[in-house]
Parts: C-alpha cells; sequence; structure tokens
C-alpha cells in the first residue's frame, strides 16, 4: 500500500492541540522552525515555566494503534487519532455507508510514559496504545499539561 502524503493533516493535527490547550486555558504557540523534538510550547506567564509538546497524529481510523517515535526532546507528547476514515479496513463497515469518520481523540502522554511503552524491538520506534497501562486515563486529560507548569520548578 502507497505511502500517503498526511502532512496537511499532521500540521492540522499540531493546531487542534493548539487550539485546546488555549480553550483549557493554557497559554501556547507554535513553533514554526523544525525544532525535532517538539511542535507546540505551553506556558505559565506567572510561575515562568514552559512545557515542551510534541504532535502525533494518525489519519486512519482503522489504524494499528501505534505511532513511531525516535525524539524525546519534549515534556509531553500529544497523541491525536484523527480518525478519518478507513484505510486498511481490518474492521467490517457497521452500514454500507459508513465510510470510518469520527471525531478525533486526544490522549496527552508524560514523556516517560512514551518512553516506557516504546516498543525496542520497533525499527520505527513504535509506541502502541495497547501498550500503556490505563490508556484511558491519558484521553483529553490536558490538566496534566496545566499542572506541570504550575509544579514546575
Amino acid at each position: 500500500m502507497p505511502r500517503l502524503n498526511t502532512s496537511l493533516e499532521a500540521s492540522g493535527a499540531e493546531f487542534l492541540v493548539l487550539g485546546n490547550l488555549l480553550i483549557q486555558g493554557i497559554q501556547a504557540f507554535k513553533t514554526y522552525t523544525n525544532f525535532p523534538g517538539y511542535d507546540l510550547i505551553a506556558t505559565h506567564p506567572e510561575k515562568n515555566t514552559s512545557s515542551r509538546i510534541q504532535v502525533k497524529s494518525r489519519w486512519a481510523t482503522d489504524f494499528d494503534s501505534g505511532f513511531p517515535i525516535k525524539n524525546f526532546d519534549s515534556d509531553f507528547v500529544v497523541f491525536v487519532a484523527l480518525n478519518r476514515g478507513y484505510r486498511y479496513r481490518k474492521k467490517k463497515c457497521i452500514t454500507n455507508d459508513d465510510n470510518g469518520c469520527r471525531t478525533p481523540q486526544f490522549f496527552i502522554f508524560p514523556i516517560e510514559v512514551i518512553k516506557t511503552a516504546q516498543n525496542p524491538e520497533s525499527s520505527w520506534g513504535k509506541v502502541f496504545l495497547r501498550h500503556i497501562d490505563q490508556v484511558d486515563q491519558y484521553e483529553n486529560n490536558w490538566s496534566l499539561i496545566q499542572n506541570f507548569l504550575t509544579t514546575a520548578l
């Protein structure tokens, strides 16, 4: 299967995360220069703290629950399952008109969780959601970043 060009979707995922941070009252901005380890910076001006955030995304609704990561120069990884449709057809459609489009899902992981979950045998450095204990506790848990900013020294 040929590789999809999902660069627009990847940029969109970064803006989705940025928008969610702002809605949560977390001041943040996008890094427009290519920093290999992070895409966004969240700040708490009163505490003079910041957090580097790497955004990872997957286009397909039926992806294998994994994403590659090789650079750990961030404080958090926000994984966005964009759920834009079926690509691999591993799951049967509920109806004939089910194209797989769903609401995006956001998982906010401290970098240490990602380091622990990474598959050491993967040449891509993949992390699988199914290898993260109690993965549901990280879904939409924007308070992890907020708490980091308010308690960081």
